[in-house]
C-alpha cells in the first residue's frame, strides 16, 4: 500500500492526518468508493461498519484489515457529514486530493458503491468485496489474506 498512497497522507474519522505507510503495513486494504448522496452507499455503509467492528474489535489479535474511503460527496462538507454519521473508524483520502480521480481510473470504477480489495502492492484480489461480504459475511476475510501474501497469525 506504501506504493499506492506513496507521499500522501490519509485522514481519519476525528480529522487526524495519518501516514499510509504505518496505518496500512502489512494489511489487507478496502478502497472504498462511496458518497452521502448515494442510497446504495448508505445501504452498505453500516454493513462494512459491521465487518469492519467484528474484524478489528472482536478478534483477537485485530484482524490486518483497514479500510481507505475515497469519496464522490459533492463537497468536503458532505464528506465529513458522512463520515461522521455512518462510517466506522477507517481512513479516508482527504477530500480535496487530485488523487482520487486516479485511484478511479486505476481500479476503474464506474459506479458507486465499490469495495475494491487491494494487497499491499496494490494489486487487486477482488473488486467485488462489496458483494462478498453481503454473501459471506467475515469468512470472506480469509480469502482474502490468503491471496494478500501477508503473514500473521490470524484465526477467526
Amino acid at each position: 500500500m506504501v506504493d499506492v498512497f506513496s507521499g500522501r497522507l490519509l485522514v481519519s474519522k476525528d480529522g487526524r492526518s495519518v501516514d499510509p505507510e504505518e496505518a496500512l503495513q502489512n494489511k489487507v486494504v478496502g478502497l472504498y468508493f462511496s458518497a452521502g448522496w448515494c442510497s446504495p452507499c448508505r445501504d452498505f455503509t453500516p454493513i462494512l461498519c459491521d465487518f469492519y467492528t467484528e474484524l478489528l474489535e472482536e478478534t483477537q489479535p485485530p484482524a490486518p484489515f483497514e479500510v481507505v474511503f475515497i469519496s464522490s460527496d459533492h463537497s468536503a462538507e458532505e464528506m465529513a457529514g458522512y463520515m461522521h454519521s455512518m462510517h466506522g473508524d477507517w481512513l479516508a483520502l482527504p477530500f480535496h486530493d487530485p488523487y482520487k480521480h486516479e485511484l478511479k481510473k486505476k481500479y476503474n470504477i464506474t459506479a458507486i458503491p465499490k469495495l475494491v480489495i487491494v494487497k499491499q502492492t496494490g494489486e487487486v484480489i477482488t473488486d467485488k468485496g462489496r458483494k462478498q461480504i453481503r454473501d459471506k459475511g467475515l469468512s470472506c476475510f480469509r480469502n482474502w489474506l490468503e491471496s494478500a501474501d501477508i503473514f500473521q497469525n490470524f484465526s477467526s
